[in-house]
């Protein structure tokens, strides 16, 4: 089984490892020891109650239970924008008319913002290309949603998610270069090295003091505010089916948009179940519907109820009969026995 589980001290070498994997604009998840030990450590404070409102975050692994190989990282931060100023555009629209010329023109606004400050961010995905396959990103993804679902009440209203803006075949923004690079005169991948170590006050001294025009851009800008890098858009879609949406806000840098939404109306949030767990055989009767039919064997999320070993991987069957069976080995590599319990969410069966 291919696990997700909270981040321990160990792991820091298997993450600088993969941390060399991703490309530019992966602000949260850098190839930096010491910030990654720093992170690992925050999230023990976490789960210990030691952190304070401002620093408090969750950091986890995707790991192949067989081989211990480590595939993927995502994280939660639990209220961004109380202690470093959590910035982004507001796409807004203003209107200009004259009478006297018949003329009227409808432009988009950018729009220092703060919107989304106090929010809860699920940040920090990335998959190796080694393991793109299988459905495994969409438990990278949503593995957070459990987690958020099991420890409901160490989470805000709110959460968004920023998304990875749009990048040239040469690994440069078209936004960056057209706005930013003017105004913070140093490359984006400086400028996303000092935002991911917290040092963000050169934003509040350098950035646009007024709403930028759209229109004013370039052509290629424009046409990238709000867009999707494209190794970003399996995670986008993942994220607009547990209910998050665009709601005109994004990235300073990159123009990348956020997805938002109240934590309650999340998928997960709203649909997963705890019950008891069995070890034996799982779904005997959906074996034997999938010979018959040819149809796919229904699978779920499963994880553990363990703030500080929290795991999730996916197990076939569903639940029946107030309980949910587990085969041995998915019940070792989740760290349950029989009888604990487990928080299960059917997953969708793509049709076609």
């Amino acid at each position: 089984m291919i696990v997700v589980r909270v981040v321990q001290t160990g792991d820091v070498d298997a993450l600088v490892s993969l941390a060399q994997e991703t490309g530019p604009g992966m602000t949260s998840f850098k190839p930096d020891r010491d910030a990654l030990a720093a992170r690992i450590e925050r999230t023990r404070r976490t789960i210990e109650g030691r952190a304070t409102p401002a620093e408090a975050g969750y950091f986890f692994v995707m790991e192949d239970a067989k081989t211990g190989d480590i595939a993927g990282v995502c994280g939660i931060e639990t209220e961004v924008g109380l202690e470093q100023p959590f910035y982004n555009y507001r796409v807004s629209t203003v209107v200009h008319a004259s009478q006297e010329l018949g003329v009227w023109t409808k432009m988009s606004l950018l729009n220092i913002s703060h919107d989304l400050t106090g929010y809860a961010e699920v940040c920090s995905l990335f998959l190796s290309p080694r393991y793109r396959t299988g459905g495994v990103g969409g438990l990278l993804s949503r593995s957070r949603f459990m987690f958020i679902a099991q420890f409901r009440e160490r989470f805000p209203e709110r959460i968004c998610a920023e998304m990875r803006g749009y990048f040239d075949e040469d690994g440069t923004s078209p936004f960056w270069r057209a706005l930013g690079s003017h105004f913070y005169q140093i490359d984006f991948n400086a400028a996303d090295y000092l935002t991911a170590h917290g040092r963000k006050s050169f934003l509040a001294e350098l950035m646009p003091r007024f709403p930028v025009y759209v229109d004013l851009l370039p052509e290629e800008a424009q046409r990238v505010v709000g867009l999707t890098h494209r190794d970003t858009v399996p995670a986008r879609k993942m994220l607009e089916a547990e209910g998050m949406r665009y709601q005109n806000h994004v990235d300073i840098f990159d123009a990348g948009p956020s997805l938002e939404c109240h934590v309650d109306d999340l998928r997960t949030v709203r649909e997963s179940v705890v019950v008891p767990v069995s070890i034996g055989v799982p779904g005997p009767f959906d074996a034997a519907r999938d010979d018959a039919s040819g149809a796919a064997m229904p699978k779920s999320l499963v994880s553990n109820t363990s703030l500080g070993d929290f795991r999730v991987g996916v197990a076939p069957g569903v639940v029946g009969n107030g309980t949910f069976v587990l085969s041995a080995d998915d019940a070792a590599a989740l760290n349950v026995k029989a009888g604990d319990p487990v928080r299960v969410l059917p997953l969708k069966v793509k049709q076609g």
